[in-house]
């Protein structure tokens, strides 16, 4: 999970580097077709039957609002503050209590609403609406932890049916197609220097991509939760030493609250999964009379 947090930090701090030479859109693209690349070495070892799916227009609709939710992220990351971006990025698991409710029937009780409605507090606090700080971007960075939060949902659904090699393979070819449309609305011919950059960003994204699903399968989310907020520290250290970005007060203090939330509802949830697999267990061992 610290390598995830690392690549995927490091990714943020070249998409910086990349934009002032090319649009945000045309960067997603980029990512989306050198990730795909990299996905290579995946398909050789499962072949082409690992693309076969009964829900393709699921996956569609899926990696349509993944597309939305990449294109607002890579936009946050290119012309807000580099720290305001990943901490507003880290509001996706109050979007995904949301939406458990609303389309997986889940049943959150008063403790988990209490720490969704703290982390809204958060990003209020770092996106300050009706101040001289208050910038419409963040609202961008918001669209795109909404979104995100939204393709998690969605992951509940196809794990059902699906193993995850399909997911991550069907879903990173998906996004290239869907996102060159605006890469081509905004194109313009990539400098050379630019080429080691971009295809350094689609290898980092499916890198921290490949790894975070790995440290999944190691130990429970609840525990790794805290070690993939690292990202927030290595891109305000590095924003600080090469763009001089210093993270304000605000934006400190909301991080720190809506990470909090984040990690008590991981927690919750993780306790509220343990004590169903106990009573699951309990219920198939039961003597039946």
């Amino acid at each position: 999970m610290i390598a995830s947090a690392s690549s995927f930090g490091l990714m943020a701090i070249l998409i910086r580097y990349a934009s002032h030479g090319l649009h945000a859109f045309e960067i997603a693209f980029f990512r989306s077709f050198f990730g795909a690349l990299a996905t290579a070495p995946l398909l050789a070892r499962h072949g082409w039957g690992a693309l076969r799916t009964d829900r393709l227009r699921f996956y569609v609709a899926r990696c349509a609002i993944g597309t939305l939710g990449m294109l607002a992220g890579f936009w946050a990351i290119a012309h807000l503050p580099l720290a305001q971006a990943i901490a507003l990025s880290y509001s996706s698991p109050l979007f995904v209590t949301i939406g458990a409710v609303l389309f997986l029937g889940e049943v959150v009780r008063l403790r988990r609403w209490s720490a969704v409605v703290a982390g809204f507090v958060g990003v209020l606090v770092i996106v300050r609406p009706g101040t001289d700080g208050f910038s419409a971007g963040s609202l961008v960075a918001l669209l795109a932890a909404a979104s995100t939060g939204a393709v998690t949902i969605s992951i509940k659904f196809l794990s059902r049916s699906d193993p995850p090699d399909t997911i991550v393979l069907l879903t990173t070819w998906l996004w290239v197609p869907l996102s060159l449309p605006f890469a081509l609305a905004v194109w313009q011919a990539p400098a050379a220097s630019l080429w080691p950059l971009l295809v350094v960003i689609g290898a980092l994204g499916t890198l921290g991509q490949y790894l975070w699903t790995h440290a999944l399968r190691l130990a429970e989310a609840s525990t790794l939760a805290p070690l993939s907020y690292l990202q927030l520290v290595i891109v305000s250290a590095l924003a600080w030493l090469l763009f001089d970005e210093r993270i304000d007060g605000w934006t400190a203090a909301g991080a720190a609250i809506v990470i909090g939330a984040s990690l008590y509802i991981a927690r919750r949830e993780a306790r509220v999964a343990r004590q169903r697999h106990a009573e699951a267990i309990a219920a198939r061992t039961e003597p039946q009379i």
